[in-house]
Order: C-alpha cells, then sequence, then structure tokens
C-alpha cells in the first residue's frame, strides 16, 4: 500500500483543524528531578502551533494528493 495519500490526508486534516481553532495548542508534563532524594516536579511546558503551519500543512497535503503520481503495477 502506498503510504503518500495516507500522509497527505493527515497533512490536510491537520491543517483544517489548525486554520479552524486558530492554532493547535498542547501541553507535555514536565519531568522529574531528583536533588538528594527529594523529586521535585517541573512545570509542565506548553507548546502552540500556530496557524500559518496549519495553512502550510493543508497546501502541502494538497499538493501531493493532487500532483504526485502513485506508483504503478505489482
Amino acid at each position: 500500500m502506498n503510504t503518500r495519500p495516507i500522509v497527505a490526508v493527515i497533512l490536510v486534516i491537520l491543517g483544517v483543524a489548525a486554520l479552524g481553532y486558530s492554532g493547535i495548542a498542547f501541553t507535555t508534563p514536565g519531568e522529574a528531578v531528583d536533588f538528594r532524594g527529594l523529586r521535585v516536579l517541573q512545570h509542565p511546558h506548553h507548546h502552540f502551533i500556530p496557524q500559518v503551519f496549519g495553512a502550510l500543512a493543508l497546501v502541502g497535503g494538497g499538493i501531493i494528493l493532487l500532483f504526485v503520481k502513485p506508483k504503478q503495477g505489482w
């Protein structure tokens, strides 16, 4: 099975989601630090993917779907 169409569809879906929600925000947990037997948790990291990258993903996925020919034959 060819993976290009799958990647293209995923890019289009992520691009539409990023544009529809004014960007995508997510949080990753902080790492635990052991200091002399005391376990200290760092604050979680907040990440934001702006709409520009959503538009680029949408355009890139569309280009892959429209212009890249799938491989022929078995």
